[in-house]
């Protein structure tokens, strides 16, 4: 489990004697390469491979140094560019593939500045540390989250014009998806999955389950991540979902980023692509990250009240709502970071468009799950609004201070509404109270940039600066480049 204590580094703190100790179990292990990853502003799960036998004990107690800042982007500039890798021990894990026979262990790092050694602001895991914290300090000793990753496994993905023809020159561009589930792909006419026909079919039309059988096995097997389940979800052309169980901030996102990476390398060995981009298959529903959420205080899950007769939640649990939904629009910028991801945002495939609470109610953005009575450790908010290109550990952080700024500042979310939102007129939406959520990346970001202030106790504002440039450059290059459909439509003017 990862998330111990922090220490003055902001990671777990470490003796020397006990670092003697970790590198004695990996010699136990006759491990020959350890593997320490960390996570940059975009999510991307990095890494770098160092021989057992030039690691020592000061690895786990002063850190790696052996990070470029001025190479990540977003990272650092040329002139302060050291910075230090501090391997987290309660992350431990085995790749069970690559080419050291018996894989290598693994360790998920923090990142330290170059010197103080003091946390980097703009580590997304620091930060993710930091929201933790936050909500000690308000009196809530444990949250759990609870994200449920959806995926897509592709037979191949054929882009037009290449990569490089891209970087030099752009003189058209195209995409075709292979699988052998789509019904656009030829079959035996019996395996295809017709488009929304998907949700736990089984073989022969669910061709991936052997795949995401074995991709489980190692998560649990090799990174002692607990599975709940997995299936196919509503899209055709292989649209799956695993279930994890649920966790405390940090060490969730953690799995949400081995699920991601076991995933990618299980695909790719079979000859397949694993994806999360939010909405690659026009037509079909995309890619979310619903995030599961309570707070806990003394044992206790204080968003449980058993007299309410709506949905068994307390007064906190509605502050909680009251700050998500208040702070909705700004959270795009960091739940839904990529110009796809407003691919996914439109009515009618499942994802949350409009901002408002329901008990059961899939079409509102915070959704009260209600299949049981009577149990209190079961009692959590659905927040339906990210996908899974999200970077994890600023997307937990995001939205537990927008939930503390909703208690802080007793936000009523006023009553739910307990109908399908797509099928109200714009009319009763606004008697309703109903806002809608952004329509592009470029809107999101207008709309953090306006509404920011909850995100100040934990997150850095030259880390929000520097995110900002980077995805308002991003909506930019898209802006530019003319779109293969507008040809379709205009090609003829």
């Amino acid at each position: 489990m990862s998330g111990a204590g922090a220490g003055v580094s902001g990671g777990p703190a470490m003796t020397e004697s006990q670092g003697e100790e970790i590198l004695a179990g990996l010699k136990e292990r006759k491990a020959r390469w350890v593997e320490i990853f960390y996570t940059d502003i975009l999510g991307g799960f990095n890494h770098i491979h160092i021989p057992v036998g030039a690691l020592d004990a000061d690895a786990f107690v002063t850190g790696i140094p052996k990070l470029d800042g001025s190479s990540v982007r977003g990272f650092r500039e040329i002139y302060e560019s050291d910075m230090v890798l501090l391997p987290d021990p309660t992350t431990i894990a085995t790749v069970p593939w690559g080419s050291s026979g018996s894989g290598s262990v693994r360790f998920i790092a923090d990142i330290l500045e170059g010197g103080s050694r003091t946390p980097y602001p703009r580590d997304p895991r620091g930060i993710a540390r930091k929201a933790v914290q936050v909500l000690e300090s308000a009196g809530y000793d444990r949250s759990f989250w609870g994200p449920e990753i959806e995926f897509f496994v592709f037979d191949s993905v054929k882009l037009v014009p290449s990569a490089d023809a891209v970087r030099d020159a752009w003189g058209g561009a195209g995409y075709l998806i292979n699988s052998g589930e789509s019904p656009w792909q030829e079959s035996d006419g019996h395996s295809a999955i017709r488009f929304k026909e998907g949700y736990h079919r089984g073989a022969p039309a669910d061709q991936l389950q052997d795949l995401r059988s074995e991709a489980c096995n190692i998560l649990g097997d090799d990174f002692h991540i607990r599975v709940d389940a997995h299936h196919h979800e509503v899209a055709t052309a292989g649209q799956s979902e695993i279930n994890i169980r649920y966790d405390d901030l940090l060490p969730a996102a953690d799995h949400v980023q081995d699920v991601r990476f076991v995933l990618k390398n299980v695909a790719r060995q079979h000859g397949k692509i694993a994806t999360f981009m939010p909405k690659p298959v026009y037509g079909d529903n995309g890619l979310g990250l619903h995030t599961n959420q309570s707070l806990w205080s003394a044992g206790k899950n204080v968003f449980y009240d058993a007299a309410d007769p709506y949905a068994e939640i307390s007064q906190t649990c509605r502050y909680y709502i009251g700050g998500l939904l208040t702070h909705a629009r700004a959270l795009c910028a960091i739940t839904n970071p990529t110009t796809n991801s407003y691919r996914r945002l439109v009515p009618g495939y499942e994802a949350p468009v409009f901002i408002a609470y329901s008990r059961s109610n899939r079409s509102a953005n915070v959704r009260i799950p209600y299949y049981l009575k009577g149990h209190p450790a079961q009692k959590r908010l659905e927040y339906r609004t990210p996908d899974s290109s999200a970077n994890i550990y600023l997307t937990e952080a995001g939205l537990a201070l927008a939930g503390l700024d909703g208690i802080r500042r007793k936000i009523d979310p006023g009553d739910p509404v307990d109908t399908d939102i797509y099928k109200l007129s714009p009319a009763r939406r606004r008697e309703l109270g109903v806002r809608e959520l952004p329509g592009s990346l470029g809107e999101a970001l207008d709309c953090l940039a306006s509404d920011m202030e909850f995100l100040q106790p934990v997150f850095d504002g030259g880390f929000l600066e520097a995110y900002r440039e980077i995805k308002a450059d991003e909506q930019l290059q898209l802006n530019l480049r003319p779109h293969p459909y507008e040809f379709y439509r205009y090609l003829d003017v």
